[in-house]
């Protein structure tokens, strides 16, 4: 028997963490409106602004997953929490500028905080394929995966900030919020075999059960991972993980349309910014409940006795074909319906999002293997 259920907590961190991570992303798409007539920018400028982040969180996504392999998971992953906090501090004090220079400081700023938030989930997946068994792991995934809906939580307040004090102060509150928060992170999480809290039951428990323990040693032994660039093209060429890619993409997909443009959509279809918070919770939550479902069905369907391949593509199937509801709120005009739709869809799109459990499951073990470096 196990004396405690350490990792059910360390995934509760890394809940919370990925929560703030995603109501952050949603922020410029909650003040855009005021942001722009105050600062005087355009909606073509706008766009740019919109998806500056996402441009550099792209391109940061190898070189940050590098950084975990070598530092280690804690190390990035807190640092990561606390500058992305800063920078979103800093971008509120946009409101002092104007025109061509705003742009260009908010753009700058948002580049940088793309490559600050790269490190999240990644780190999640690794926090995860560490801490829990392989039979646990779509449980543990969707917990964590479910804070880009409860973000939308975090975000219902800002309406009445905007409201209230300005858009300004949003970045003001979410970026201070982060800071004071981030040594919390640091000392709250810990890989198994350094956490105080873990029971040599526990530790065996999630061991024997494929979870990989060791995935930080090289941060603090002189070991390193065996990463080569034939390990690269395996996971570009692999069949099955080009599939994960796509799904990625798509789920990702949905995820921006709803945090970054429904808000907006809400706006203009005649709503306040304080009851466009409010709403927009609606489907936030479904899509929450959704992702933790999805992943206790799929572990379910393992115990039941299901292949590892069975139990996670039937979820993902059901879920993604539930989300296509979506597609008929172009033929609906009134917003009570539209918000009924929306919180079906976003429960299907939480219920399929798996991504990363399968890369859990599936990446090559030999990329996880450690050497010791030569001395």
């Amino acid at each position: 028997m196990m004396k405690n259920h350490v990792r059910y907590f360390i995934v509760c961190v890394l809940f919370f963490v990925s929560a703030v991570n995603y109501a952050d992303r949603g922020t410029l798409g909650m003040v855009k409106t005021d942001l722009s007539r105050d600062l005087g920018l355009n909606p073509v400028w706008m766009g740019y602004l919109i998806s500056a982040w996402g441009w550099s969180y792209v391109v940061a996504q190898i070189p940050c997953g590098w950084l975990l392999d070598r530092l280690g998971s804690k190390r990035v992953y807190g640092i990561a929490f606390l500058s992305w906090s800063f920078l979103m501090f800093l971008m509120g004090f946009a409101k002092f500028l104007n025109g061509r220079l705003a742009f260009v400081v908010l753009f700058a700023l948002l580049l940088l905080v793309g490559f600050s938030f790269a490190p999240t989930f990644p780190g999640n997946g690794r926090f995860v394929a560490a801490w829990f068994p392989t039979r646990e792991r779509g449980t543990a995934s969707s917990i964590f995966n479910a804070s880009q809906y409860f973000s939308l939580v975090l975000l219902a307040p800002m309406g009445w900030i905007i409201h209230r004090f300005g858009w300004q102060y949003v970045f003001w509150t979410v970026g201070a919020a982060g800071m004071v928060l981030s040594p919390f992170v640091f000392k709250m999480l810990h890989s198994p075999q350094d956490d105080p809290r873990v029971s040599e039951a526990e530790l065996k428990h999630i061991e024997q059960g494929g979870a990989l323990v060791n995935m930080d040693l090289g941060a603090k032994t002189g070991a390193r991972f065996n990463l080569k660039w034939s390990h690269v093209r395996q996971l570009l060429g692999s069949r099955m993980m080009i599939g994960i890619y796509i799904g990625q993409f798509c789920i990702t997909t949905l995820t921006y349309f709803f945090i970054q443009y429904f808000p907006s959509y809400l706006e203009k279809r005649g709503m306040s910014i304080v009851k466009v918070g409010l709403v927009a919770m609606l489907p936030a939550i479904c899509g929450c409940l959704g992702g933790v479902f999805g992943g206790i069905f799929s572990d379910w369907l393992l115990r039941r006795g299901c292949s590892l391949t069975f139990g996670r593509k039937l979820p993902i199937v059901l879920g993604m074909l539930l989300s296509c509801v979506m597609i008929v709120c172009n033929y609906v005009h009134e917003i009570s319906i539209v918000v009924a739709i929306m919180c079906l869809a976003f429960f299907g799109k939480g219920f399929g999002a798996l991504g990363w459990t399968v890369v859990s499951d599936t990446s090559p073990k030999e990329i996880t293997r450690l050497e010791r470096r030569a001395v």
